[in-house]
């Protein structure tokens, strides 16, 4: 979490985020690109996109309404398909009924020979009695070979356009099996669902796709519906030139289907543009639906901003009560609780933009295993934090010793820890100049020593050797009451902490008066005096205290 200086910076970057997100999420959507006619069916003659446009633009119906729209298309566009077909086969059998010329005559004429042939084939087959078996099996191998000759010249004449109305029969055929099929298997999605923020956002961008789909859909349909017209023009002008010279039965027949091949036209041309009426209004639904997703996309950005406002309220509220606390306390409980509110705070986050956690069990089990074996000193140095932040850690400023390094402790991060060397406990307040840093896994596998818990006391000690023609006692007795006098404050200092410490986790209270014994010395008797201090003092009560000493035996010699 930043701090306060730069919070007012974050909100406001965060909002005009969420507004410019807003604007390009919600904004209008352009036009489609200029859509493209299809292109018929290879080899047929006939234009069925129509219906393999429904059959794509059905998977963006979701909503009933919507369904029943798509089913609309469906029908117009299956009949726009079957007129075309009508119209195709009309056209080819006005086209079959004119004499044929050239190739196709001739391979009209070879057609009609072979087929007389089988014909003779086949009667010479029944004629045939089964007693004369071999005459049998020549004439049944004459009739297969003359029937495969047959089969191959209404092939050559299908591919030379003398047999187009069989190949559009048989399309239709084709056309009508999948059509039944298609129409029984129009299958539509399940709604889509929209409980994160993640899932709405992929709604909304699937929405805008099908709308722009729809709008091209449209275009191209009215774009169709106008080829159509410009067709049905050049065929009407063409058949009124035409109706003056018609003379014969053939061409009476012709000029009939060409008036049937009009009235088709102006079928497909209703079918078409009510097509595209309706792919218009199918867009309206849409869109109607991509603006509740959106309020939902909204109000998911809204509860996340209001998460991240709760959690700086939040940090900010922890902050003024805890700023009458310890003052070497204050920086750890700080960084605790700020670290409890980010993960907090992104875990909510994560929730609302992809939901909760399912069926992650097994997974999370093996990464965090992995993980674990991967990022061992990691993770113990981290946890070692939290026990240095606890209870009976350490805090900045104190006097400590880890692995043998003495010195003070200026630095406590997430994963180490950094001491000012000064030297082993006896010599402190003399910094090397040297910085430490040790990683905080020594705090759960190893030990440290806090010398700066309940006021930073230590024992210190001094030896002073009595002067040899004197009352040894005596000098012992003024020796002690110097030392009690210039220790006095720290030592009801320390007997308060103590005392305290001792009622709180029921052990039994120290003396923190001083102490002073008499020992032989190799020059004589030396005074031997144990007091209590504070540990970063120490130099300069050792300096008061000689200084106290040597103005006694001053006096007394």
């Amino acid at each position: 979490m930043q701090t306060p200086t730069k919070l007012p910076a974050m909100v406001l970057a965060a909002l005009l985020a969420a507004s410019l997100a807003g604007y390009f999420v919600l904004r209008p959507a352009g036009g489609p690109a200029s859509p493209a006619i299809s292109t018929p069916s290879s080899g047929s003659g006939v234009d069925t996109s129509p219906l393999e446009a429904v059959r794509q633009l059905a998977a963006y119906a979701v909503t009933p309404e919507e369904q029943a729209q798509a089913r609309e298309a469906w029908r117009l566009a299956d009949h726009t398909v079957d007129l075309a077909f009508a119209g195709a086969i009309r056209q080819a059998e006005a086209e079959a009924a004119l004499p044929a010329t050239g190739p196709l005559r001739q391979l009209n004429d070879r057609i009609d020979r072979l087929k007389e042939k089988v014909s003779a084939d086949q009667k010479r087959v029944s004629a045939l009695s089964k007693d004369d078996a071999d005459a049998l099996d020549l004439a049944q191998a004459q009739l297969t070979l003359d029937q495969d000759e047959l089969d191959d010249m209404q092939e050559d004449l299908e591919r030379a356009g003398g047999g187009k109305r069989a190949r559009l029969q048989r399309l239709l055929q084709e056309h009508e099996a999948s059509d039944k099929a298609n129409d029984r298997a129009l299958a539509f999605p399940n709604p889509p669902a929209t409980g994160t923020l993640s899932q709405q956002v992929r709604a909304w961008f699937d929405i805008r796709e099908g709308e722009r789909r729809l709008a091209a859909a449209a275009e191209t349909s009215t774009a169709r519906a106008r080829a159509l017209l410009a067709e049905h023009n050049a065929r009407e002008a063409q058949l009124n030139a035409q109706a003056g010279s018609a003379t014969s039965a053939a061409a009476m027949r012709a000029l009939a289907a060409q008036h049937k091949t009009l009235t088709g036209l102006d079928q497909q041309m209703q079918d078409i543009t009510q097509l595209a009426a309706v792919y218009r209004a199918w867009g309206g639904l849409l869109e109607a639906r991509g603006r509740s997703v959106a309020d939902l996309v909204l109000r998911s950005l809204a509860m996340i901003l209001g998460l991240l406002l709760i959690a700086v309220l939040v940090d900010g509220a922890i902050g003024r009560v805890i700023r009458g606390a310890d003052r070497r306390r204050v920086h750890q409980l700080r960084t605790i609780t700020r670290i409890a509110l980010q993960l907090i705070a992104v875990l909510l986050v994560l929730i609302v933009i992809a939901g909760p956690p399912t069926q992650l069990t097994t997974m999370i089990g093996l990464v965090t295993a992995g993980l674990t074996v991967v990022m061992k000193d990691f993770i113990v140095a981290f946890f070692g934090w939290f026990a240095l932040m606890g209870k009976n850690g350490i805090s900045v400023g104190d006097w400590v010793e880890i692995e043998g390094v003495s010195g003070e402790v200026i630095e406590i991060g997430l994963l180490k820890t950094v001491l000012l060397e000064v030297g082993n406990w006896t010599d402190i307040g003399h910094p090397t100049g040297r910085q430490v840093a040790f990683s905080n896994s020594f705090a759960i596998e190893k030990h440290y020593f806090n010398f700066s818990t309940s006021g930073q006391w230590l024992w210190d000690e001094i030896r002073i050797t009595l002067p040899s023609g004197g009352d040894p006692y005596e000098a012992a007795r003024q020796i002690g009451r110097i030392v009690e006098e210039e220790t006095k404050d720290d030592a009801a200092a320390a007997a308060e902490d103590w005392g305290r410490m001792a009622r709180s986790h029921g052990a039994r209270e120290f003396s923190a008066a001083p102490a002073i014994n008499l020992r032989p010395g190799s020059n004589g008797l030396e005074a031997v005096v144990r007091y209590i201090t504070r540990a970063p003092q120490r130099n300069a009560a050792q300096a008061r205290i000689f200084a106290a000493i040597v103005e006694l035996l001053h006096r007394t010699v």
